[in-house]
């Protein structure tokens, strides 16, 4: 099909499925001039480490140059001017700070709704995700993540529901809608014993057809052919530092990078082509805690699977690779001082994070204890009274409310505040923030991009990217 004439009559410029103009937004990225300089997209890799700053990706850098000598593969991109780079405003239709819920289905159905919700407006209109909207193109869509698999990002790209926390009744939507990989965490939303309607999810998408995956070595066993659905954690998959260091996680749980390998193999044949989202879902979490350990690995295991990512584009030379985060989130940084660089450079040495760390200690636990835990989990200690102060969160004298995933209200900033003297990383927040963030993109679809776009932006880009009509 001829680029331009398709771009000037087909139905993308009357947008049917979208109840707003989205050209007061996405102008700058349609450029009708260079359409024709790259052939379709036939696949499209969508990548979002969630919840990440511009501190986040620079300290992943920073670390692994400091390391191994070699920086992350996504700061390479850049480098060696392989990637068209750009500024994303990342609001939702509430707020000029996002949820993951509204920032995925800006991307999902190229509308902001407000924070909360999944490509639902106000007055209840839905609009039809891009996930579904390939599905009726032909090509074959699936998702992979750290988190639960029906958590706000992978469920923005694929259905729509009032609530990001339907995640009961999403799991039932991906197999409705016939998706192909998905791959996570969530058993909580598919095993019969801990879903409220004791609905055996596994049994229901077994009777479809779906090969299912609840460790390592049965998602690296599973065949292409049939429908994959892969479950590794009751809610989410632990972090990367954590599974590094216990050869029984280790051995349990694949990697990022294993399974964006493994849904590219399995969909990567089909002869009208595939989109991929792949989230590092934990990213976002460790910021809500302010888990150094947390954040900083499992950022590093993302751009891992940046690796197979470009690796398999540069070879299929079809595929449009886009890099980005849906929203900031805590603002780390490392901070000015005279030791910062030995400092930073303790992290290195850190074998757990602090939610296993703050987990482990126990209220009857001495402080010499604490300090011991402490000791072997970062490689450095604290003092006695820092020790002591940690104790208290546990014996009720002081209690923590802040974090979005700490249910058990441990000590965590209290804990981030003591790291920062040893390892010079300091936080603004335990929650998201407004940054513009960074976006790259590789491969055929890349030259749309212009510097600065909105969320919104990239549902269109996709669709001309790949050439599909905005139809559905």
């Amino acid at each position: 099909m001829n680029r331009r004439k398709f771009f000037r009559n087909g139905s993308l410029f009357t947008l049917g499925a979208a109840l707003v103009n989205p050209f007061e937004s996405t102008a700058s990225v349609l450029d009708t001039g260079i359409l024709n300089k790259n052939k379709k997209a036939k696949n499209i890799i969508f990548m979002v480490s969630d919840g990440m700053s511009t501190g986040t990706l620079n300290m992943a850098d920073l670390y692994l140059n400091r390391k191994t000598g070699k920086g992350s593969n996504w700061i390479q991109l850049y480098k060696d001017n392989r990637v068209a780079n750009a500024l994303m405003d990342t609001a939702s239709a509430s707020s000029i700070v996002t949820d993951s819920s509204a920032g995925s289905s800006s991307w999902g159905g190229g509308v902001r709704v407000k924070n909360g919700v999944l490509n639902v407006g106000p007055n209840g209109e839905k609009y039809l995700p891009i996930w579904q909207k390939f599905k009726k193109a032909g090509k074959m869509a699936g998702c992979v993540t750290t988190v639960p698999i029906t958590h706000a990002t992978p469920a923005g790209f694929c259905v729509n529901n009032d609530s990001r926390n339907a995640m009961e009744d999403i799991a039932e939507d991906y197999l409705k809608l016939g998706f192909d990989i998905m791959m996570g965490g969530g058993n909580d939303y598919f095993s019969a014993d801990h879903r409220k309607d004791k609905k055996d999810m596994y049994a229901a998408y077994k009777a479809k057809g779906w090969q299912i995956a609840r460790t390592r070595n049965e998602m690296l066993a599973t065949q292409p052919g049939k429908p994959v659905l892969g479950v590794f954690g009751e809610n989410s998959l632990p972090y990367y530092l954590d599974r590094s260091s216990s050869k029984e996680l280790t051995n349990a749980t694949p990697t990022l990078a294993e399974m964006a390998q493994k849904a590219i193999d399995h969909m990567k044949n089909h002869k009208n082509g595939f989109v991929l989202q792949i989230e590092s879902g934990k990213v976002d979490w460790g910021a809500h805690a302010n888990d150094i350990g947390a954040l900083l690995y499992d950022q590093v295991a993302f751009d891992e699977a940046v690796k197979v990512a470009i690796d398999f584009a540069e070879k299929d030379k079809e595929t449009l690779v886009i890099i980005t985060t849906d929203h900031g989130n805590a603002n780390p940084g490392v901070i000015y001082g005279k030791t910062a660089n030995e400092n930073f450079d303790n992290i290195q040495k850190f074998t757990n994070t602090n939610e296993w760390l703050l987990n482990e200690i126990k209220p009857d636990w001495t402080s010499t204890k604490v300090r011991e835990l402490i000791a072997y989990a970062n490689n450095h200690t604290v003092t006695e009274d820092e020790a002591k102060s940690i104790l208290s969160h546990y014996t009720g004298i002081e209690k923590e409310e802040g974090g979005l995933y700490n249910y058990k209200k441990l000590p965590y900033k209290a804990f981030s505040e003591m790291q920062k003297s040893y390892t010079s990383v300091g936080w603004i927040s335990m929650d998201h923030s407004a940054d513009y963030v960074n976006l790259a993109m590789f491969g055929p679809g890349s030259e749309l991009l212009k510097p600065f776009v909105k969320n919104t932006d990239l549902h269109y880009l996709m669709l001309q990217a790949a050439e599909v009509e905005n139809k559905f």
